[in-house]
C-alpha cells in the first residue's frame, strides 16, 4: 500500500508543480501579445486547467500525504512535515485568490475581444497582482518538493 500512496503523492506533486508553471508560462506569453484575443483563450484554457488538474492535486495531495504518513509511521508533527504542511497552506492563501483572478481576467479579456475595445487598466492592475502571487507559491511548492525529497532533520 505504502508503494502505490507514495506513487499518487509523487503525481499529484508533479501535477501541481507541472500545471503551475505551465499556466504561468502560458498566461504570461499571452498576456504579452497584449491581444485582446490571444489572452481571452490561453485564460479559457487555463482557468479549465485549474479547474481539472491543479484543484484535483489540491484535493488529492493532503489525503495521499496523510495517508502515507501513516501507513510509514511519521507523525504529522516531524519537522520536515510539519514544514510542508505550513508550506501548502501559505500556496493555498496564495493560490485561492490567482484563480479569481485568473477568471476576472479571461473575463476582461473577452469582454475586450467582444467589444473590439482594448485591454481596460484593471485588466493590467489584476494581472500584476496575479503575477506577484504566483511567486510565493510557486517558491513554496519548490520548498515543499525539496522537503519531500530530503526530509531534513528540522528542530
Amino acid at each position: 500500500m505504502e508503494e502505490i500512496l507514495r506513487w499518487l503523492h509523487v503525481i499529484g506533486a508533479t501535477v501541481l508543480f507541472g500545471t503551475g508553471a505551465g499556466i504561468a508560462f502560458f498566461m504570461l506569453m499571452a498576456h504579452l501579445s497584449r491581444d485582446a484575443r490571444i489572452i481571452a483563450h490561453t485564460a479559457g484554457t487555463v482557468v479549465l486547467a485549474d479547474t481539472l488538474f491543479t484543484a484535483t492535486a489540491v484535493i488529492a495531495q493532503p489525503v495521499t500525504g496523510y495517508l502515507l504518513a501513516r501507513e510509514i509511521g511519521w507523525p504529522l508533527t516531524e519537522g520536515w512535515l510539519a514544514l510542508s504542511l505550513v508550506l501548502y497552506v501559505l500556496t493555498g492563501l496564495f493560490w485561492l485568490p490567482v484563480v479569481w483572478i485568473q477568471i476576472r481576467l479571461r473575463d476582461l479579456a473577452r469582454a475586450a475581444r467582444d467589444s473590439g475595445q482594448p485591454l481596460p487598466e484593471r485588466y493590467f492592475r489584476l494581472f500584476r497582482i496575479w503575477f506577484i502571487c504566483g511567486f510565493p507559491a510557486f517558491f513554496a511548492v519548490a520548498a515543499i518538493l525539496w522537503l519531500m525529497l530530503t526530509r531534513p532533520s528540522l528542530g
